[in-house]
């Protein structure tokens, strides 16, 4: 039986390459995003590439969204052996804190953290045991050296979302569902930009390792080129 991967924001960038790996790799891939246009695309393109993908439509942003795509999962009558919560915002304003309209961490906040914690808890029935939760996170998180200054908001994002990380590891290890954060390296998409150091492929790679051959006992842990790192 081919394993069932489902990845949010994953019409383009480092979900788009996680989905067209995992294919490759022989998974039955489940692109989603929150633009249906974009959604019918990233599955042509991927055919081309010789991989068949299902589509789901969901905002991770919105709970009637999450609450819709879930339904719609459910009449499919199939399970997932892995969930890649990738999909996140960048806002442009994103420049500070202290002086920022509070609207952009809100916002952030509910995209990058909520969003992924949602999508989990409404997604835990479908998924297999055992089964593996991977949350796309970023060095920007992390507390353990000095703030870089850029995207506070975002950043904030993701050290919420790696504390999330934290706790489901703890909570689904008794119920065989690994959870774990990815740091992907500064990659080129449209949110790394140009001067990125990192392809999609390489940002691509841990996730996909996780999702295919990795061992369950790293739930709860942060990783970076198949490496556990620090918070």
């Amino acid at each position: 039986m081919d394993k069932v991967i489902l990845i949010t924001g994953s019409n383009k960038g480092i979900g788009y390459e996680i989905a067209r790996q995992c294919g490759k790799l022989g998974f039955q891939v489940i692109v989603s995003g929150r633009d249906e246009s974009r959604l019918r695309k990233a599955v042509e393109m991927l055919a081309k590439d010789n991989v068949l993908a299902d589509s789901l439509l969901m905002d991770v942003s919105s709970n009637e969204s999450i609450e819709n795509a879930v339904k719609l999962f459910a009449t499919r009558n199939i399970e997932l052996d892995v969930l890649v919560n990738n999909a996140a915002i960048g806002i442009h304003e994103d420049n500070q804190l202290a002086y920022n309209n509070t609207e952009i961490l809100e916002r952030s906040l509910q995209t990058n953290s909520f969003g992924p914690l949602r999508v989990t808890k409404a997604f835990i029935p479908y998924i297999r045991r055992p089964g593996r939760i991977v949350m796309i996170s970023s060095s920007g998180g992390v507390l353990n050296g000095e703030v870089g200054g850029w995207s506070p908001a975002y950043c904030s994002s993701k050290t919420l979302l790696n504390a999330i990380t934290k706790h489901l590891g703890h909570e689904l290890h008794p119920h065989n569902i690994s959870v774990n954060a990815v740091c992907p390296g500064w990659v080129k998409t449209d949110m790394g930009g140009s001067g990125a150091t990192r392809s999609v492929e390489k940002g691509a790679e841990t996730p996909v390792w996780l999702a295919s051959e990795a061992p369950q006992e790293l739930t709860g842990q942060f990783l970076r080129d198949k490496k556990a790192i620090l918070w």
